[in-house]
């Protein structure tokens, strides 16, 4: 069995009809369970206080802005490479919500930095790079809407989001490339497996971040879903328009 089988619109509908409730139900438990035992459930830290408990919001969110743009990279890849429309409306599709989980972190971060760095914003690199991505998700966005051609609009706004991925790495890698800044490093180093948060904060904002994982995916695929039967009613409407 082929993983390119789901490019068929068919295919892909039947398949996600089949996962979302399942991934809708885990996401909402991992979600609400991470935050509530986060917030509620774990001690303030001896430096931070309780201001650090917004980590169980801020990182889910930051992990997933940056992800939801590698998952529209390599969609646009399959749709630049291969020609899959369906690649092409899954990454249209995750564009949203990648922009709303990359607002949230930079609200959440801006009010985590303010109690630790005596100011809302600073032009940290990772800080600076991860605003410009946020840029690069409106401009992606409205490309979409600008050019009325689909198969164009897919075809620029896959270039946008190759030339956009240099600021998705540099807003996961920026405290590694540069030591200044004011931001922390990661406190998963990705190459070590290695972690530097106590058990006490790591269990409810692992699960937090499975959670919003889930809810992405959940929320991708629902998009999805929908961007396919509007291409559909599109193309019923042209052929009906082309008869008249």
């Amino acid at each position: 069995m082929s993983i390119w089988q789901y490019a068929n619109p068919v295919k892909f509908l039947t398949l996600s009809e089949k996962v979302q409730p399942i991934l809708w139900v885990v996401a909402t438990v991992c979600v609400v369970t991470g935050l509530l035992w986060g917030f509620f459930g774990t001690p303030d830290d001896f430096r931070q206080g309780s201001t650090v408990k917004i980590i169980y919001l801020h990182v889910p969110t930051a992990l997933m802005a940056i992800n939801a743009w590698f998952m529209m990279l390599v969609a646009s890849l399959i749709w630049l490479i291969r020609r899959h429309h369906v690649s092409a409306l899954a990454a249209k599709a995750a564009a949203p919500v990648g922009l709303v989980m990359t607002l949230i972190a930079l609200v959440t971060g801006a009010i985590w930095g303010q109690p630790m760095w005596g100011t809302w914003w600073a032009w940290d690199p990772r800080l600076t790079s991860f605003l410009i991505l946020f840029i690069f998700y409106l401009g992606y966005i409205a490309l979409w809407e600008a050019v009325e051609d689909p198969d164009t609009a897919a075809d620029l706004t896959s270039v946008l989001c190759l030339v956009g991925s240099v600021f998705a790495v540099l807003s996961r890698y920026a405290v590694q490339f540069w030591n200044q800044g004011l931001h922390q490093g990661t406190s998963i180093p990705v190459a070590t497996g290695e972690r530097t948060v106590s058990d006490v904060f790591w269990y409810p904002l692992l699960t937090s971040m499975i959670g919003f994982g889930l809810l992405f995916l959940a929320l991708v695929l629902y998009r999805t879903g929908t961007e396919i039967r509007l291409r559909r009613a599109q193309a019923l409407r042209n052929r009906m328009e082309r008869r008249l």
